[in-house]
């Protein structure tokens, strides 16, 4: 079951950041007021999937891949903390910030700081999480040969 879990927490947790990372570019380029708030508010909500996704995928990944030394394994386990240090001290109070200035309206340079954070912090990890899941189907031997 494990085997089952791990890649399928991993995906929905890059999937999330990347429909947060999305939505925020979208809405920020050509949105309104309230719909940047709507946007801002539903990524709070979608932490609920996307907190316990990341945490499932490290855990999992941290089983699976045991004391394992091989290339790939070592690699995905050095780059998990990242993720989640990441995602705990940058991405999330930033999604409270941001959400809380735009439901009072606030879309100042403050503000507008803080998203330039925010979309840096989540491309950082979009770019750590892919790199797990290629390595993880090389490690499978699925989709991705392990000579590229």
């Amino acid at each position: 079951m494990i085997r089952t879990l791990h890649p399928i927490a991993g995906i929905i947790a890059f999937l999330t950041i990347l429909c947060f990372w999305s939505s925020t570019v979208v809405v920020e380029l050509g949105g309104t007021p309230a719909g940047i708030a709507a946007v801002k508010l539903a990524i709070l909500w979608g932490l609920l999937l996307l907190v316990p996704s990341i945490a499932i995928a490290g855990a999992s990944g941290f089983k699976l891949g045991g004391k394992s030394q091989r290339p790939d394994i070592v690699n995905k386990r050095k780059r998990m903390p990242l993720i989640a240090l990441n995602g705990l001290v940058v991405l999330v109070p930033c999604a409270v910030f941001l959400q809380q200035r735009a439901s009072a309206g606030l879309f100042d340079q403050t503000f507008t700081v803080v998203q330039a954070v925010e979309l840096l912090a989540g491309a950082v990890n979009l770019a750590l999480l892919g790199l797990n899941i290629r390595d993880g189907f090389r490690l499978t031997r699925r989709m991705i040969p392990a000579s590229t």
